[in-house]
């Protein structure tokens, strides 16, 4: 006898969908929604087009879970569904070039993975700023600095996620964090004595996507209740 939905891992969710449990796939969703939005978010700098981003990953994810394997966790398989989802999106805009610069300095005092309406109006302003500066990277380079910065993925992980060499994270963050220097220099004495007490993956807690548009009745695990089309799987 199957355990009771919230109470089975990732893996098993995701092979109860696959199996056909109508209610398996919509637990996975309420478990990840929070960081996959957070994620797209500060990738993408608007909320409009993360929530379409979060929306087309969650329905790929949806259509391809009988292609997972098992070679990486489920949360990192869904994380790079929604990279992929953001990307494509931000090279539909345009990239943007960028040059090598040797940098070591982490953002982490100024990127944290958290949203809220209920903020000051001073950390709304800083997180706009974020976000514009961000704006200016090259979209890989932006990616890099969201996962590993702002929500805390260990560069391992990241790399995971991303698809790529950890050494590639780790250049794509050194330039990024470098051209982000200059404009957010004034910002650091800002926070210096305002850090939150303890760092890592997702460090304040809060952060809500936005709820899906369309008929309350539809169920979670109905495509037709995930808006969009595409993201690669």
């Amino acid at each position: 006898m199957d355990r009771p939905i919230d109470a089975a891992d990732d893996r098993e969710l995701l092979a109860r969908h696959v199996a056909g449990d109508p209610d398996a796939f919509g637990e996975l969703v309420r478990r990840h929604r929070d960081r996959l939005w957070a994620v797209a978010l500060r990738t993408l700098g608007d909320r409009e087009e993360a929530a379409d981003a979060v929306q087309d990953a969650l329905l790929s994810a949806f259509r391809a879970a009988h292609t997972f394997r098992g070679q990486s966790a489920v949360t990192t398989w869904l994380h790079r569904i929604t990279v992929n989802a953001c990307l494509d999106r931000l090279r539909k805009s345009a990239t943007r070039r960028t040059s090598p610069v040797d940098d070591t300095a982490r953002f982490e005092q100024l990127l944290e993975p958290h949203e809220s309406a209920e903020a000051p109006a001073e950390r709304e302003d800083l997180h706009r700023q974020l976000l514009a500066a961000l704006a200016t990277l090259a979209p890989d380079q932006r990616a890099a600095l969201v996962l590993v910065d702002m929500q805390g993925y260990p560069v391992a992980e990241a790399a995971r996620i991303l698809g790529v060499p950890t050494g590639t994270v780790k250049s794509r963050c050194a330039r990024g964090r470098a051209r982000l220097l200059p404009m957010l220099t004034h910002l650091r004495a800002d926070t210096v004595g305002n850090e939150p007490p303890e760092g890592g993956r997702n460090r304040t807690p809060g952060t809500s996507v936005p709820p899906v548009s369309g008929p309350t009745e539809t169920g979670p695990t109905d495509p037709t209740a995930v808006k969009g089309g595409g993201g690669r799987a």
